[in-house]
């Protein structure tokens, strides 16, 4: 009897360490999510059709700046550009009746995109009303961008937050 209980323990001992094996381990489940970020995030910026939500504003010599969270975007596509981006810092040629904030809407030329190992940078120039724009976004494979605007009105200003497809009532 003591036998065929320890034979019997051995198989199923077995077969739990043949199940267990065949499990992912955190570590690859982790790298896989990643993967899968990083491949999302690249076609982003190959379609350039993306949202970008600014979280922190950084103004030229500025302390950081902590902005409402879905208030603040670029929604950045090949064919026009929509920005509603609060703006601190120097303005040089800027009416009083003024919004203040960069606000603009235009088709950005000269776009320029760079990959890099960790990163992407997007480079675009944008005209607006009364103003002209150029964007660089440094795009890293998690998600989180800097974005840096320089206009020639303003002083320059730069913006952490993050970067997402548009959602389908965005899109139409």
């Amino acid at each position: 009897m003591k036998t065929k209980l320890s034979v019997l323990l051995f198989l199923v001992s077995i077969l739990n360490f043949s199940v267990s094996a065949q499990e992912k381990t955190k570590k690859e489940l982790k790298q896989e999510r990643e993967l899968k970020k990083q491949n999302e995030i690249k076609a982003l910026i190959d379609s350039q059709n993306f949202v970008f939500e600014a979280q922190k504003a950084t103004p030229q010599g500025g302390r950081l700046i902590q902005l409402d969270y879905n208030t603040y975007f670029l929604k950045f596509k090949a064919d026009s550009t929509t920005c509603d981006l609060p703006f601190f810092g120097r303005g040089y040629n800027v009416g009083y009746n003024s919004d203040g904030g960069i606000k603009f809407e235009g088709k950005p030329e000269n776009i320029r995109v760079e990959s890099k190992k960790n990163n992407t940078i997007l480079k675009a120039t944008v005209r607006g009303k009364s103003d002209v724009y150029d964007l660089l976004f440094s795009i890293f494979y998690n998600g989180s961008t800097t974005l840096s605007v320089s206009s020639n009105n303003r002083g320059p200003i730069s913006y952490d937050g993050i970067i997402y497809a548009p959602k389908t009532a965005e899109k139409q």
